[in-house]
């Protein structure tokens, strides 16, 4: 889709700028040509050797080049493009974007160019919700600039909130989306919504704090060659494992069989069957929050034969009599000395998520739900980015679709602000 697209990424000093590398990957591998500008401050977080590396040409860095400006390079580079990326786009360079400030390189390409502009903010959530930067932000929106972000989570400086810089795939999709007119510039009379409030958080949180998380499908046997399961990655099980483990909990991970790679930092215990998963489950207890994320089975084979089951030619197929999974979520959501004091489940539906969701959670008797669409076409299971609606007794907070390792950061956050507050 991008093959023989001219992208001019501008990076700027923020600690995103290390997503750069990945970012030049991603793009050049869907056929992009990349060419990179960076401001002084970026130099401090990557070098510019390692974007020419990637990018197979030159990092222009310098206005006072008399090699490059004898050509009017800065004119060249702004005009040569079919697309202008900031990424990452710190609060600095917003600003001298709104104002029409041309102090270096960076600035001073944006103010010549006449081609399209994408920016990736990324700065502390208190500098994204700073009135000014809302102004910025609006005042180039209205200007037709396009934006891709910022996601929401835990920040470098131990806040949370909006400011991250959106995953290097998502802005590929932002630029591919621009390339195809499915991203259009932002209509300036319609607000940006308020960022919420930034939540301050200690580092490492969760020291002290038990956690379990239970991931992927589980496998019920038929014979000794077939078996029962479903299309769960496990993706957003180890997402959440590996977010609280970030937060300071010392986490057990019950994990079905998938190909994810064992996160960092937990206690993996890997299972096949529901029974097996819900034995693992009993025996990490106690814990301070338990995490049903796993898709488990509803159903398994009431009577598991030892040798594998013939097909016999004209003979019909043999029927296969099935009996309720024992109910783990609900389990661990029963009272007890060993109930964890936040228990939280998933609801995986394929029709009226939210309603279904609700009633999952009374019927269950655990605190919270996250709910998420696994409808075909989706993406959902087995795919990078999720959209969830988080299920409480004071309501349903939906969240914006983003990348399976927001929505873990955001709900670890979550976890970590009502085990605090407990």
């Amino acid at each position: 889709m991008l093959s023989g697209k001219r992208i001019l990424l501008i990076v700027t000093g923020g600690i995103a700028a290390f997503k750069c590398h990945d970012l030049i990957r991603r793009l050049r591998e869907r056929g992009a040509e990349v060419r990179c500008v960076m401001t002084e401050a970026a130099t401090r977080f990557v070098t510019p050797l390692s974007l020419q590396t990637l990018s197979e040409d030159k990092v222009y860095a310098d206005m006072f080049s008399l090699t490059d400006e004898s050509e009017m390079g800065h004119i060249e580079l702004s005009r040569e493009a079919d697309l202008l990326v900031v990424a990452p786009a710190t609060a600095d360079i917003l600003a001298k974007m709104a104002a029409g400030l041309a102090d270096d390189l960076a600035s001073t390409v944006l103010l010549a160019t006449d081609k399209a502009v994408l920016v990736a903010p990324a700065m502390n959530v208190r500098m994204w919700a700073h009135p000014a930067t809302q102004a910025n932000v609006m005042t180039l929106g209205g200007r037709g600039v396009l934006f891709v972000g910022p996601n929401e989570g835990p920040m470098a400086c131990n806040e949370y909130g909006p400011g991250r810089m959106s995953e290097p795939l998502e802005i590929v999709a932002a630029v591919e989306g621009y390339f195809t007119g499915k991203l259009a510039p932002p209509d300036p009379r319609q607000a940006l919504p308020q960022p919420p409030e930034a939540i301050s958080l200690p580092h490492r949180p969760l020291l002290g704090r038990r956690a379990l998380v239970t991931s992927g499908p589980t496998r019920e046997a038929i014979d000794p060659v077939r078996y029962i399961s479903n299309h769960s990655s496990g993706r957003q099980g180890h997402a959440i494992a590996a977010a609280l483990a970030a937060l300071g909990a010392d986490v057990t991970l019950v994990s079905g069989p998938v190909t994810q790679p064992d996160p960092a930092g937990v206690r993996l215990v890997k299972v096949e069957s529901a029974d097996q998963m819900l034995g693992a489950c009993k025996a990490a207890l106690p814990v301070d929050v338990a995490v049903c994320a796993a898709a488990v089975a509803d159903w398994k084979v009431a009577k598991t034969v030892n040798a594998k089951l013939k097909k016999t030619p004209g003979a019909p197929p043999p029927a296969i009599s099935l009996v309720a999974n024992p109910d783990i979520l609900a389990t661990l959501a029963a009272g007890g000395a060993d109930r964890p004091a936040l228990v939280v489940g998933f609801a995986a539906e394929t029709e009226d998520v939210i309603a279904n969701a609700v009633a999952k959670r009374q019927r269950k008797g655990c605190d919270w739900i996250v709910a998420n669409d696994v409808s075909p076409g989706t993406g959902t299971f087995g795919g990078e980015r999720n959209t969830v609606h988080l299920v409480t007794a004071d309501g349903v907070d939906s969240w914006p679709t983003q990348t399976k390792d927001a929505v873990a950061a955001r709900l670890a956050a979550r976890i970590a602000q009502h085990l605090v507050a407990g």
